[in-house]
Protein backbone atom coordinates (compact mmCIF):
# COMPACT_ATOMS: atom_id res chain seq x y z
CA UNK A 1 0.00 0.00 0.00
CA UNK A 2 3.21 2.76 0.92
CA UNK A 3 4.59 1.67 -2.33
CA UNK A 4 1.05 2.70 -4.12
CA UNK A 5 0.77 5.11 -2.48
CA UNK A 6 4.07 6.87 -2.94
CA UNK A 7 4.09 6.29 -7.00
CA UNK A 8 0.47 7.53 -7.34
CA UNK A 9 1.84 10.90 -6.13
CA UNK A 10 4.56 10.80 -8.17
CA UNK A 11 2.74 10.21 -10.82
CA UNK A 12 0.73 13.41 -10.34
CA UNK A 13 3.59 15.50 -9.26
CA UNK A 14 5.16 14.82 -12.75
CA UNK A 15 1.89 15.33 -14.64
CA UNK A 16 1.38 17.95 -13.25
CA UNK A 17 -2.10 17.14 -11.44
CA UNK A 18 -2.95 18.76 -8.74
CA UNK A 19 -2.54 16.69 -5.66
CA UNK A 20 -2.20 16.64 -1.84
CA UNK A 21 -0.90 13.55 0.60
CA UNK A 22 -2.10 13.15 4.25
CA UNK A 23 0.41 10.94 6.28
CA UNK A 24 1.49 10.21 9.14
CA UNK A 25 5.29 11.20 10.52
CA UNK A 26 7.21 11.73 13.31
CA UNK A 27 6.48 15.55 12.98
CA UNK A 28 3.68 17.96 11.57
CA UNK A 29 4.76 20.16 8.46
CA UNK A 30 3.36 20.93 5.14
CA UNK A 31 5.76 20.89 1.98
CA UNK A 32 4.93 21.71 -1.44
CA UNK A 33 6.80 20.07 -4.69
CA UNK A 34 4.90 21.55 -7.81
CA UNK A 35 1.13 20.15 -8.05
CA UNK A 36 1.94 17.94 -5.43
CA UNK A 37 1.04 19.09 -2.07
CA UNK A 38 2.01 16.98 1.44
CA UNK A 39 0.69 17.46 4.88
CA UNK A 40 2.71 15.21 7.50
CA UNK A 41 0.99 15.05 10.89
CA UNK A 42 2.57 13.83 13.92
CA UNK A 43 0.65 10.49 15.42
CA UNK A 44 0.14 10.84 19.82
CA UNK A 45 2.33 9.20 21.86
CA UNK A 46 -0.71 6.98 22.86
CA UNK A 47 0.00 5.40 19.26
CA UNK A 48 0.46 1.78 18.88
CA UNK A 49 2.12 -0.89 16.68
CA UNK A 50 -0.53 -2.99 14.38
CA UNK A 51 2.34 -4.45 12.39
CA UNK A 52 6.39 -3.44 11.85
CA UNK A 53 6.30 0.22 10.49
CA UNK A 54 2.44 0.30 11.47
CA UNK A 55 0.77 2.31 13.97
CA UNK A 56 -2.24 3.27 15.25
CA UNK A 57 -3.10 6.40 17.01
CA UNK A 58 -6.71 6.44 18.60
CA UNK A 59 -6.52 10.66 19.22
CA UNK A 60 -5.68 11.01 15.25
CA UNK A 61 -9.06 13.06 15.15
CA UNK A 62 -7.47 15.99 16.84
CA UNK A 63 -6.17 16.89 13.84
CA UNK A 64 -9.04 17.23 12.31
CA UNK A 65 -8.82 21.30 12.13
CA UNK A 66 -5.60 21.10 10.46
CA UNK A 67 -6.39 18.89 7.60
CA UNK A 68 -9.59 20.64 7.36
CA UNK A 69 -8.12 23.92 6.34
CA UNK A 70 -5.80 22.46 4.50
CA UNK A 71 -8.82 20.94 2.13
CA UNK A 72 -10.47 23.99 2.29
CA UNK A 73 -7.54 25.69 0.32
CA UNK A 74 -6.91 23.17 -1.79
CA UNK A 75 -10.50 22.57 -2.61
CA UNK A 76 -10.50 18.66 -3.84
CA UNK A 77 -12.76 17.08 -5.81
CA UNK A 78 -12.16 13.60 -3.79
CA UNK A 79 -10.90 12.08 -1.27
CA UNK A 80 -9.14 9.16 -1.44
CA UNK A 81 -8.47 6.61 1.70
CA UNK A 82 -6.22 3.46 1.18
CA UNK A 83 -8.13 1.43 4.16
CA UNK A 84 -9.84 1.16 7.55
CA UNK A 85 -6.20 3.09 9.87
CA UNK A 86 -6.22 5.93 11.70
CA UNK A 87 -5.43 8.32 8.61
CA UNK A 88 -8.48 6.14 6.81
CA UNK A 89 -10.73 6.96 9.69
CA UNK A 90 -9.61 11.08 9.48
CA UNK A 91 -10.43 10.98 6.13
CA UNK A 92 -13.53 9.56 6.27
CA UNK A 93 -14.76 12.22 9.09
CA UNK A 94 -13.14 14.94 7.13
CA UNK A 95 -14.81 13.83 4.34
CA UNK A 96 -18.04 13.92 6.39
CA UNK A 97 -17.47 17.24 8.02
CA UNK A 98 -16.52 18.92 4.57
CA UNK A 99 -19.43 17.05 2.04
CA UNK A 100 -16.35 15.82 -0.43
CA UNK A 101 -17.24 12.58 -2.14
CA UNK A 102 -15.06 9.83 -0.33
CA UNK A 103 -13.66 7.22 -1.90
CA UNK A 104 -11.87 3.30 -0.35
CA UNK A 105 -9.77 1.43 -1.62
CA UNK A 106 -8.87 -2.53 0.11
CA UNK A 107 -5.60 -3.40 -0.07
CA UNK A 108 -5.33 -6.65 2.51
CA UNK A 109 -7.54 -9.24 3.38
CA UNK A 110 -7.38 -7.84 7.12
CA UNK A 111 -9.88 -10.23 8.37
CA UNK A 112 -7.59 -13.12 6.92
CA UNK A 113 -4.39 -11.77 8.29
CA UNK A 114 -5.85 -11.68 11.78
CA UNK A 115 -7.09 -15.22 11.61
CA UNK A 116 -3.82 -16.58 10.59
CA UNK A 117 -2.18 -14.90 13.09
CA UNK A 118 -4.62 -16.08 15.70
CA UNK A 119 -4.16 -19.68 14.53
CA UNK A 120 -1.12 -19.18 15.81
CA UNK A 121 -2.30 -19.05 18.98
CA UNK A 122 -5.11 -21.55 19.37
CA UNK A 123 -2.62 -24.21 18.45
CA UNK A 124 -3.00 -26.23 22.45
CA UNK A 125 -6.63 -26.43 21.51
CA UNK A 126 -8.51 -29.33 20.45
CA UNK A 127 -7.97 -28.77 16.23
CA UNK A 128 -11.85 -28.71 15.92
CA UNK A 129 -12.35 -26.09 18.50
CA UNK A 130 -9.16 -24.12 16.92
CA UNK A 131 -10.58 -24.20 13.84
CA UNK A 132 -14.14 -22.93 14.83
CA UNK A 133 -12.61 -19.98 16.95
CA UNK A 134 -10.57 -19.07 13.93
CA UNK A 135 -13.31 -18.98 11.21
CA UNK A 136 -15.75 -17.17 13.78
CA UNK A 137 -13.11 -14.22 14.25
CA UNK A 138 -12.48 -14.48 10.83
CA UNK A 139 -16.31 -13.77 9.74
CA UNK A 140 -16.37 -10.70 12.61
CA UNK A 141 -13.33 -8.75 11.47
CA UNK A 142 -14.89 -9.37 7.94
CA UNK A 143 -18.18 -7.69 9.20
CA UNK A 144 -16.16 -5.06 10.99
CA UNK A 145 -13.81 -3.91 7.99
CA UNK A 146 -17.08 -3.82 5.80
CA UNK A 147 -18.82 -1.80 7.76
CA UNK A 148 -15.99 0.70 7.17
CA UNK A 149 -16.40 0.64 3.29
CA UNK A 150 -20.17 1.08 3.16
CA UNK A 151 -19.19 4.92 3.94
CA UNK A 152 -17.66 6.35 0.42
CA UNK A 153 -19.59 6.80 -2.93
CA UNK A 154 -17.37 4.06 -4.14
CA UNK A 155 -14.82 1.56 -3.27
CA UNK A 156 -11.80 0.42 -5.45
CA UNK A 157 -9.67 -2.93 -4.82
CA UNK A 158 -6.85 -4.88 -6.96
CA UNK A 159 -8.28 -7.79 -8.08
CA UNK A 160 -12.06 -9.07 -9.07
CA UNK A 161 -12.77 -11.39 -6.32
CA UNK A 162 -12.19 -8.49 -4.23
CA UNK A 163 -14.38 -5.61 -6.35
CA UNK A 164 -17.05 -8.04 -6.41
CA UNK A 165 -17.57 -9.14 -2.69
CA UNK A 166 -17.47 -4.93 -2.10
CA UNK A 167 -20.15 -3.94 -4.44
CA UNK A 168 -22.44 -7.66 -3.26
CA UNK A 169 -21.37 -6.17 0.83
CA UNK A 170 -21.76 -2.48 0.49
CA UNK A 171 -24.24 -1.95 -2.58
CA UNK A 172 -21.98 0.33 -3.94
CA UNK A 173 -20.10 0.82 -6.86
CA UNK A 174 -16.56 -0.94 -6.85
CA UNK A 175 -13.94 -0.61 -9.86
CA UNK A 176 -11.39 -2.84 -10.20
CA UNK A 177 -7.79 -0.51 -9.01
CA UNK A 178 -4.93 -2.67 -10.68
CA UNK A 179 -1.09 -2.20 -9.20
CA UNK A 180 1.62 -1.82 -11.06
CA UNK A 181 5.59 -2.10 -11.05
CA UNK A 182 8.56 0.00 -11.90
CA UNK A 183 9.52 -1.49 -14.99
CA UNK A 184 12.90 0.26 -15.09
CA UNK A 185 14.22 -0.79 -11.64
CA UNK A 186 12.93 -3.86 -12.03
CA UNK A 187 14.51 -6.13 -15.33
CA UNK A 188 15.97 -9.35 -16.38
CA UNK A 189 19.96 -9.81 -15.75
CA UNK A 190 21.62 -10.48 -18.61
CA UNK A 191 20.61 -14.34 -20.31
CA UNK A 192 24.23 -15.73 -18.70
CA UNK A 193 23.95 -14.90 -15.68
CA UNK A 194 20.52 -17.09 -15.67
CA UNK A 195 22.64 -20.05 -16.29
CA UNK A 196 22.14 -22.41 -12.89
CA UNK A 197 25.15 -24.47 -13.83
CA UNK A 198 27.89 -24.78 -11.16
CA UNK A 199 25.95 -22.99 -8.32
CA UNK A 200 22.94 -23.50 -6.45
CA UNK A 201 19.69 -22.75 -8.04
CA UNK A 202 18.15 -19.94 -6.03
CA UNK A 203 14.64 -20.03 -4.56
CA UNK A 204 12.99 -16.47 -3.73
CA UNK A 205 10.91 -14.99 -1.25
CA UNK A 206 10.19 -11.28 -0.96
CA UNK A 207 7.99 -10.13 1.88
CA UNK A 208 6.80 -9.99 5.78
CA UNK A 209 7.97 -13.24 7.56
CA UNK A 210 4.75 -13.07 9.73
CA UNK A 211 2.20 -16.45 10.00
CA UNK A 212 -0.34 -14.66 7.10
CA UNK A 213 1.97 -15.16 4.92
CA UNK A 214 2.34 -18.93 5.33
CA UNK A 215 6.15 -18.53 5.30
CA UNK A 216 6.57 -22.34 7.15
CA UNK A 217 5.92 -23.81 3.84
CA UNK A 218 9.50 -22.84 2.97
CA UNK A 219 10.66 -25.82 5.67
CA UNK A 220 7.87 -28.34 3.85
CA UNK A 221 9.68 -27.21 0.70
CA UNK A 222 12.70 -27.43 2.09
CA UNK A 223 11.98 -31.33 3.12
CA UNK A 224 10.18 -32.01 0.04
CA UNK A 225 13.44 -31.55 -2.13
CA UNK A 226 15.82 -33.50 0.15
CA UNK A 227 13.53 -36.37 -0.26
CA UNK A 228 14.09 -35.65 -3.88
CA UNK A 229 17.36 -36.08 -3.71
CA UNK A 230 18.08 -32.73 -4.22
CA UNK A 231 20.90 -30.26 -2.95
CA UNK A 232 22.11 -27.89 -5.04
CA UNK A 233 19.64 -24.80 -3.88
CA UNK A 234 19.52 -21.73 -1.74
CA UNK A 235 17.27 -20.30 -0.38
CA UNK A 236 17.09 -16.15 -0.53
CA UNK A 237 14.54 -15.03 2.06
CA UNK A 238 14.10 -11.42 1.94
CA UNK A 239 12.50 -9.38 4.74
CA UNK A 240 11.56 -9.57 8.23
CA UNK A 241 9.05 -10.45 10.46
CA UNK A 242 8.28 -12.72 13.92
CA UNK A 243 8.75 -16.07 11.44
CA UNK A 244 12.16 -15.45 10.83
CA UNK A 245 13.97 -16.98 13.96
CA UNK A 246 12.01 -19.85 14.03
CA UNK A 247 12.81 -19.67 9.86
CA UNK A 248 16.71 -19.50 10.34
CA UNK A 249 16.62 -22.57 13.21
CA UNK A 250 14.56 -24.81 10.46
CA UNK A 251 16.04 -24.19 7.19
CA UNK A 252 18.95 -25.80 6.23
CA UNK A 253 20.19 -23.87 3.44
CA UNK A 254 18.77 -20.39 3.82
CA UNK A 255 20.23 -16.77 3.41
CA UNK A 256 18.22 -14.17 5.34
CA UNK A 257 19.23 -10.32 4.16
CA UNK A 258 16.71 -8.83 6.10
CA UNK A 259 14.70 -5.58 4.35
CA UNK A 260 16.12 -4.60 1.04
CA UNK A 261 15.14 -1.65 -0.55
CA UNK A 262 16.04 0.00 -4.23
CA UNK A 263 18.59 -1.18 -6.28
CA UNK A 264 19.99 -4.08 -3.43
CA UNK A 265 16.26 -5.13 -3.79
CA UNK A 266 16.41 -4.87 -7.62
CA UNK A 267 19.99 -7.02 -7.05
CA UNK A 268 18.33 -9.68 -5.35
CA UNK A 269 15.44 -10.34 -7.95
CA UNK A 270 18.02 -11.01 -10.16
CA UNK A 271 20.11 -13.35 -8.36
CA UNK A 272 16.94 -15.91 -7.91
CA UNK A 273 15.78 -18.20 -10.59
CA UNK A 274 12.20 -18.89 -8.94
CA UNK A 275 9.80 -16.97 -6.51
CA UNK A 276 8.33 -18.90 -4.41
CA UNK A 277 5.13 -16.79 -2.72
CA UNK A 278 3.09 -19.28 -0.08
CA UNK A 279 0.51 -16.90 1.18
CA UNK A 280 -2.83 -17.53 0.31
CA UNK A 281 -4.62 -13.99 2.39
CA UNK A 282 -3.06 -11.55 -0.16
CA UNK A 283 -5.34 -9.27 -2.62
CA UNK A 284 -2.23 -8.84 -5.23
CA UNK A 285 1.24 -9.02 -4.28
CA UNK A 286 3.39 -6.33 -5.00
CA UNK A 287 6.27 -8.25 -5.17
CA UNK A 288 5.35 -10.70 -7.69
CA UNK A 289 4.93 -8.10 -10.05
CA UNK A 290 9.03 -6.92 -9.39
CA UNK A 291 9.66 -10.32 -9.59
CA UNK A 292 8.13 -10.96 -13.39
CA UNK A 293 9.37 -7.77 -14.52
CA UNK A 294 12.73 -9.20 -13.30
CA UNK A 295 11.96 -12.54 -15.53
CA UNK A 296 11.48 -14.40 -12.47
CA UNK A 297 9.23 -17.44 -12.49
CA UNK A 298 6.72 -17.55 -10.28
CA UNK A 299 5.07 -20.45 -8.08
CA UNK A 300 2.16 -19.73 -5.89
CA UNK A 301 -1.55 -21.21 -4.91
CA UNK A 302 -4.06 -21.26 -7.35
CA UNK A 303 -6.48 -18.94 -5.35
CA UNK A 304 -3.42 -16.11 -5.12
CA UNK A 305 -2.77 -16.94 -8.60
CA UNK A 306 -6.18 -16.37 -10.46
CA UNK A 307 -5.88 -12.58 -8.19
CA UNK A 308 -2.96 -11.92 -10.07
CA UNK A 309 -3.67 -13.18 -13.27
CA UNK A 310 -1.09 -15.57 -13.39
CA UNK A 311 -1.31 -18.52 -16.33
CA UNK A 312 -0.85 -21.61 -14.78
CA UNK A 313 2.52 -23.36 -16.79
CA UNK A 314 2.88 -19.94 -18.91
CA UNK A 315 4.03 -17.10 -16.20
CA UNK A 316 4.70 -19.39 -13.20
CA UNK A 317 3.20 -22.06 -11.85
CA UNK A 318 -0.87 -22.46 -9.57
CA UNK A 319 0.05 -25.08 -7.83
CA UNK A 320 -0.76 -26.75 -4.03
CA UNK A 321 2.70 -28.63 -4.18
CA UNK A 322 5.51 -26.16 -4.14
CA UNK A 323 8.60 -28.40 -4.08
CA UNK A 324 6.90 -30.04 -7.44
CA UNK A 325 7.02 -27.57 -9.40
CA UNK A 326 10.43 -26.19 -8.16
CA UNK A 327 11.98 -29.43 -9.53
CA UNK A 328 10.58 -29.11 -12.36
CA UNK A 329 11.89 -25.64 -13.22
CA UNK A 330 15.35 -26.48 -11.44
CA UNK A 331 16.06 -29.41 -13.61
CA UNK A 332 14.42 -27.89 -16.87
CA UNK A 333 16.17 -24.46 -18.24
CA UNK A 334 14.32 -24.06 -21.08
CA UNK A 335 11.53 -23.95 -19.45
CA UNK A 336 12.39 -21.84 -16.87
CA UNK A 337 13.65 -19.33 -19.52
CA UNK A 338 10.36 -19.28 -21.09
CA UNK A 339 8.44 -18.48 -18.00
CA UNK A 340 10.82 -15.97 -17.41
CA UNK A 341 10.39 -14.02 -20.68
CA UNK A 342 6.46 -14.64 -20.23
CA UNK A 343 6.69 -13.06 -16.55
CA UNK A 344 8.58 -10.44 -17.91
CA UNK A 345 5.95 -10.17 -20.43
CA UNK A 346 3.26 -10.08 -18.19
CA UNK A 347 4.78 -6.96 -16.44
CA UNK A 348 5.36 -5.08 -18.65
CA UNK A 349 1.17 -4.43 -19.37
CA UNK A 350 1.51 -3.15 -15.41
CA UNK A 351 3.28 -0.17 -15.80
CA UNK A 352 2.55 2.38 -13.24
CA UNK A 353 1.98 5.01 -15.90
CA UNK A 354 -0.66 2.46 -17.02
CA UNK A 355 -2.55 1.93 -14.36
CA UNK A 356 -2.69 5.07 -12.71
CA UNK A 357 -3.96 6.49 -16.28
CA UNK A 358 -6.74 4.13 -15.82
CA UNK A 359 -7.44 5.08 -12.18
CA UNK A 360 -8.00 8.44 -12.91
CA UNK A 361 -10.58 6.99 -15.53
CA UNK A 362 -12.05 5.25 -12.85
CA UNK A 363 -11.93 8.90 -10.25
CA UNK A 364 -14.38 10.39 -13.68
CA UNK A 365 -16.22 6.93 -13.85
CA UNK A 366 -17.03 6.98 -9.68
CA UNK A 367 -18.45 10.61 -10.78
CA UNK A 368 -15.75 12.85 -9.83
CA UNK A 369 -13.55 14.89 -11.81
CA UNK A 370 -9.96 13.62 -10.91
CA UNK A 371 -7.80 16.62 -7.93
CA UNK A 372 -8.19 13.99 -5.24
CA UNK A 373 -6.41 13.67 -2.07
CA UNK A 374 -4.61 10.00 -0.79
CA UNK A 375 -4.60 9.37 3.11
CA UNK A 376 -1.71 6.69 3.89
Amino acid sequence: MATLSRHLAEFARTRGIPFLVVRGSNQTEFSCDGSLETLEIKRSAAAFPLDKGLNFDPFIARHRKLVMDRLQAFKPDLIHVTGPGDLGLLGLLVAHLSGITLAASWHTNLHEYLARRLDRALHLLPEKMGRAASSAVERQSLRGVLRFYRSPKFTLAPNQTAVNMLHASTHKQSFLMAHGVDLSEYSPPPEDERDTSGRPFCIGYVGRLTAEKNVREFVKIERKLISAGERNYQFLIVGEGGQQEWLDKHLERAEFPGVLRGSDLAAAYQRIDAFVFPSRTDTFGLVLLEAMASGVPVILAPETGQRVGIQDGVSGFLSEDFAASLLLLMHDHGMRMRMGIAARNLANTHSWDRVFEQLYVTYEEGLVRPSPVLTS
